[in-house]
């Protein structure tokens, strides 16, 4: 096929016409990173430009014709489908974690409070909209200690928890002092208290998990230390926790100790910590201990504080038996000790706990009749499994003092040191090699992003998602001390490389993108989708992946879609309904490239109506 140019009758072919379109993109680009400092190419583009480099026939191209696929033969003309706003009473809807849907499951072992998504008929495909008067958070680190009134309205627990110091209400935000049920006086001074016995301050402990985190003014604090912390609390009568939690900009998730294992690989935080949890550490045989010994990497630490501990000395100020006190110490001690971990430290209402780098010096336990060992390979097999009353395998070690599973250095070298399950080999398909060179192309694309997104590293944006982690690439280019990654490991993904994600000093969870995220709406700044729906292709709706985004993305927050041309071209389409503003762009290395990046955002509408939509 070819085509005219009516400026002078010359007949060119798509291939001619393609070429010069590619050398005129390429030294414009070329041109201004010049201007910037980046090239030498501004003389070059000039003489081409010189020589008649025709560009101005471009934009009659259809791009989609050269990558054609599925979405590429549908009706263009065809008017996209508009999604109308969802009734004002799903302001706060948690889809897999309603209330109402809850009470109709068993509360024994909390199983109630777990994930229970709606069927397929029952699924929302309406916009979840903003609180009136809803505002964007303020940037770190003021959003630590403040979180405007309108976006999480609810007051309880400034009267429930009043004398804890966990939140006050003050004009037309709420304010958090840092305290917390056995932190009172503050989260830091508690933290000081943890760092005389744990190393907080040297990277050593990067990665912590706080269960049962309430207002997660714990993680909220290790941040200054660099430490990162992933929370987690129910959605139940403590409305709204998690909710603020994210609002104040420290990572969370709706999240229980119930019958169902936790969403993380094994051997993947340096230390947990439970402050009044009310998780029953000590019942049905240990088993939510034995599921935080799973997750904690070998020689992390396990912090206790509030009831049993030192119960002889505070069971007056509980105000309960102290036989029904020792009875659960007891239980918690005898687990521990089948675990093999050693007691650090135990004074005022904390105990500590250390895990064995190793299995060298627990060789009597394999003898024990008491011990019951999971099956080698399913330590990382978590999604909506049953957790099991068995004790996770160390890895095997060449020395008596080997660290099981691979030392890892402190952070932040551990961001791009190779990880142990990479070095190992235990993740088949990724070498040391694959390793760097997908470091390499993050970095490339991530310096691509903040060029097309001049904000990504203002403090705009805080709170981002990455929906399809892969070695943790996007999130170790883009780290910064001004926001953080929740790094999602798809349950379908052909490699699981969430523990290679935590070894970098990041954090993450498994998911199943067919399903809402355990969040609620308007929690991230930023949304990631690299090849997320090539993967989900075929697999579930592409209409429902989308309103679930639009869900969890905050007003005026930005969605970068990474994929081919094919796929962005569907989704862009969904996305015109939304109330987003999108727009494709080349892939960095030029048109050439199939796969391109779709910047989105969301435009700012409430409850009360109002609406803004960005040029």
């Amino acid at each position: 096929m070819a085509l005219k140019n009516p400026a002078d009758g010359r007949t060119r072919s798509w291939v001619q016409i393609f070429i010069v379109f590619g050398l005129c993109c390429f030294f414009y680009i070329l041109g201004a990173w010049q201007r910037s400092g980046f090239g030498k190419g501004d003389s070059i583009a000039l003489e081409i430009t010189k020589q008649g480099a025709d560009c101005n026939i471009i934009p009659s191209l259809n791009f989609e014709t050269h990558h054609a696929g599925d979405v590429g033969n549908a009706d263009e003309s065809e008017k996209p489908k508009s999604f109308k706003p969802c009734p004002p009473r799903y302001v706060d809807y948690t889809p897999c974690q309603d209330q109402k849907r809850a009470m109709t499951f068993p509360r024994n072992n909390m199983i109630y409070r777990e994930r229970h998504c709606p069927r397929e008929e029952d699924k929302l495909h309406c916009l979840v909209p903003a609180p009136e008067g809803y505002v964007t958070p303020f940037p770190w680190p003021k959003s630590r200690d403040y979180v405007p009134y309108a976006n999480a309205p609810y007051k309880a627990l400034t009267v429930e928890k009043a004398i804890q110091n966990w939140i006050q209400y003050e004009g037309n935000v709420f304010r958090f002092p840092g305290g917390g049920t056995q932190f009172p006086q503050g989260a830091d001074k508690y933290i000081d208290q943890l760092a005389d016995v744990i190393p907080i301050t040297n990277g050593t402990v990067r990665t912590a998990l706080d269960t049962g985190c309430g207002v997660a003014s714990w993680g909220a604090y290790l941040w200054s230390r660099n430490v990162l912390t992933m929370s987690f609390a129910p959605r139940d009568s403590h409305e709204a926790q998690v909710q603020f939690a994210l609002e104040r900009g420290v990572p969370a998730v709706i999240g229980v100790l119930g019958t169902i294992k936790m969403p993380y690989p094994s051997r993947a935080f340096d230390m947990a910590h439970c402050s009044r949890c009310l998780i029953p550490w000590g019942a049905n045989d240990g088993m939510y201990l034995k599921e935080v010994d799973r997750v904690l990497r070998p020689g992390g630490y396990w912090i206790l504080s509030g009831p049993p501990i030192n119960w002889r000395i505070n069971y007056k100020a509980w105000q309960r038996p102290k036989e029904q006190l020792e009875e659960e110490q007891r239980k918690i001690e005898n687990v521990a000790k089948l675990l093999c971990w050693e007691k650090k430290h135990e004074k005022g209402e904390i105990a500590i706990w250390q895990k064995r780098v190793n299995d060298d010096s627990c060789r009597g336990r394999q003898d024990d009749s008491q011990v019951n060992f999971c099956k080698a390979g399913e330590a990382n097999d978590v999604w909506y499994k049953k957790m099991d009353e068995c004790i996770t395998p160390y890895p095997d070690v060449s020395s008596a003092g080997g660290v099981a599973g691979g030392e890892l250095k402190p952070f932040p070298e551990r961001l791009y040191d190779v990880p142990p399950r990479i070095a190992s080999g235990s993740v088949p398909g990724v070498s040391v090699e694959t390793f760097q060179e997908d470091n390499n192309i993050w970095k490339k694309h991530v310096s691509a992003y903040k060029k097309i997104n001049r904000l990504i590293d203002s403090g705009r944006y805080r709170n981002i998602l990455d929906m399809n982690a892969g070695l943790g690439g996007f999130a170790a280019a883009i780290d910064s001390p001004k926001l953080w990654v929740m790094n999602v490991m798809p349950t379908i993904a052909a490699k699981d490389t969430l523990g290679v994600i935590y070894e970098r000093g990041l954090i993450g969870i498994y998911h199943d993108w067919c399903e809402a995220f355990s969040t609620y709406p308007r929690t991230y700044d930023l949304i990631h989708a690299h090849g997320l729906f090539s993967l989900y292709k075929d697999k579930c709706n592409v209409e429902d992946i989308l309103l679930e985004m639009n869900r969890i993305l905050r007003p005026e927050g930005a969605v970068i879609f990474r994929d081919e041309v094919d796929v962005l071209i569907k989704v862009k389409k969904i996305t015109t309904g939304m109330r987003w503003d999108t727009k494709m762009i080349d892939h960095e290395d030029g048109p050439l490239v199939p796969e391109k990046v779709l910047v989105a955002v969301k435009q700012y509408w409430t409850v009360g109506g109002n609406t803004t939509s960005t040029p």
